[in-house]
């Protein structure tokens, strides 16, 4: 990810890390566990492997997001969240929160029923 010469505040160098669309929803799952990049791919309905490889290449980039790598064949990997990705997943859970209001005041509580989101 290119960091740009010039930012009006911090807030905004960390919003450059984190928007679009995949990468909540990634810190979203990593937030549940370790997972393998066939598992990410398996749990973000949408996101293509090559979308996902260049988004955990960037988090990765701002110590967000780390990975094992373990010995044997086939070769295996797991992602997982660092230090500064589980405080970045509490911002992403409070955003979530908002989401299921917003959509509760919406008329969408089947879809989040659904989904598990409300009972």
């Amino acid at each position: 990810m290119k960091i740009r010469d010039h930012y009006t505040c911090p807030l905004e160098f960390t919003h450059d890390i984190t928007r679009g669309k995949w990468k909540p929803m990634i810190l979203w799952q990593l937030g549940k566990g370790s997972a393998s990049l066939s598992q990410l791919e398996d749990a973000i309905e949408g996101i293509t492997q090559k979308m996902l490889l260049e988004h955990l290449k960037d988090l990765m980039e701002f110590n967000v997001v780390d990975k094992t790598t373990y010995e044997g064949y086939p070769l295996k990997v797991e992602y997982h969240l660092t230090e500064r990705g589980r405080k970045l997943l509490e911002a992403v859970v409070i955003m979530q929160e908002i989401g299921v209001q917003l959509m509760q005041e919406n008329g969408m509580e089947e879809f989040l029923r659904s989904k598990g989101f409300i009972e």
